[in-house]
């Protein structure tokens, strides 16, 4: 089988893992070296439903000792199978760069002899990258559970981000759908990681760095009945406990000739879209997830994201005013995000803020203005008693008349 034989099957084969980023990494670079990951270092491109390709993203190998039934790439599958050796991966990586065609790598892998095998393969192409290549672009591997810490090591000694991933939420789900899989080796894998950064972190050396675009991880959504409100207590204890700098939710997707048993049709691609709002309520905003899902509305609402359904819920916490509220209760202001809030307070320092005002920060009037005082308006209560509040903030129609 030839290169572009393997690139077709392997490059198809990664792309149901979408726990790919690009940002966040920082590296020097030696004036002959390639690559940047820093300003317009990476070039972002999208797949038509959203999804981030701007790397070159491709398996080391396909062939798999593990039967996951969500998994294409499983051991009982016919899928055609290949595999690249480290250094025709490193040489890809080094001619597309050169070629223009991507700014970095994202590299994963199905599990070959043992996870220390495979980690040690994908470590390997790091390495080869950085010092045979002197290549300083983005590298994102996954970090096979189950690896031993001194393979981990090396592998975020080259590699910008690390990532485990967890892939369902709860031991139940994997028992069911994937049972070689625990959650508590990959935790383990996780923490391994996340000691790393610690250490490095508080005593760093010169001219080296251990992942310094952090950690991250996977969750399927819908291949299980699992909840959003399963989810994401999950994503929040993992994010506390190992650090993680991103928690990637991925619809589930059939597969061909998926197992008997696994649902006919993925999620709606909005649950996911709103998993990603309500996570980075929780990560940005200061919301817990009870806040957000709890015991008697587990799923997230489909039709109005997630923080203006809190907002309706929450309507005696309105209206805020916005000459004089703290930043955690600006926040929680529907068309608010955190940049336009900051403008509010650095403004504010200097005169009190109008409707206009708002406007020319980026707030997003439509859906901010039922919740909010200003200098020149005072809706009191008028809208947040309205019955189609709702229905005028989720659609954003042409608003709430004059003041």
């Amino acid at each position: 089988m030839d290169t572009l034989d393997k690139l077709r099957i392997l490059a198809e084969a990664a792309r149901y893992d979408a726990s790919c980023a690009s940002s966040g990494g920082k590296r020097g670079r030696t004036e002959a070296g390639l690559g940047n990951v820093e300003g317009m270092g990476i070039c972002h491109s999208f797949t038509p439903d959203g999804r981030c390709v701007s790397l070159l993203k491709v398996l080391l190998t396909n062939h798999c000792i593990y039967d996951c039934r969500y998994c294409v790439n499983r051991l009982s599958s016919n899928t055609p199978r290949a595999r690249f050796t480290p250094d025709e991966v490193a040489s890809l990586t080094v001619s597309f760069y050169q070629r223009n065609y991507i700014e970095g790598l994202f590299l994963s892998s199905g599990i070959v002899g043992s996870p220390d095998e495979t980690m040690e393969q994908l470590a390997r192409v790091a390495e080869l990258l950085r010092t045979k290549y002197d290549f300083h672009g983005y590298i994102h591997l996954k970090a096979a559970p189950g690896a031993s810490a001194a393979l981990l090591a090396k592998a975020g000694r080259y590699a910008d981000r690390l990532s485990a991933n967890i892939e369902l939420p709860t031991q139940a789900d994997l028992d069911a759908l994937a049972p070689a899989k625990r959650i508590d080796e990959t935790e383990a894998t996780m923490a391994s990681i996340a000691a790393s950064i610690a250490d490095h972190a508080a005593a760093p050396r010169p001219g080296t760095s251990f992942a310094p675009a952090g950690q991250s991880t996977q969750l399927i959504v819908g291949a299980t009945p699992a909840t959003d409100a399963t989810l994401l207590h999950t994503a929040d204890r993992l994010t506390r406990t190992h650090g993680l700098r991103r928690v990637y939710y991925t619809a589930y997707s059939p597969i061909p000739e998926s197992p008997s048993g696994m649902p006919a049709a993925g999620p709606p691609l909005v649950r996911e879209h709103r998993l990603y709002q309500a996570d980075w309520l929780m990560r940005r905003y200061g919301f817990g997830v009870d806040e957000i899902v709890d015991e008697a509305a587990p799923q997230l609402r489909l039709d109005v994201d997630p923080k203006l359904a809190w907002a309706l819920r929450n309507r005696a916490w309105f209206p805020v005013d916005v000459n004089t509220a703290s930043r955690p209760r600006l926040l929680r202001v529907p068309g608010m995000g955190v940049r336009s809030v900051d403008r509010i307070l650095e403004t504010r320092r200097h005169r009190r803020l109008t409707l206009v005002d708002l406007a020319r920060l980026r707030v997003a009037l439509g859906r901010a203005r039922p919740f909010v005082v200003t200098d020149d308006y005072n809706p009191g209560l008028r809208w947040l008693d309205r019955a189609d509040l709702e229905e005028k903030v989720a659609t954003q129609l042409p608003l709430f008349g004059r003041r």
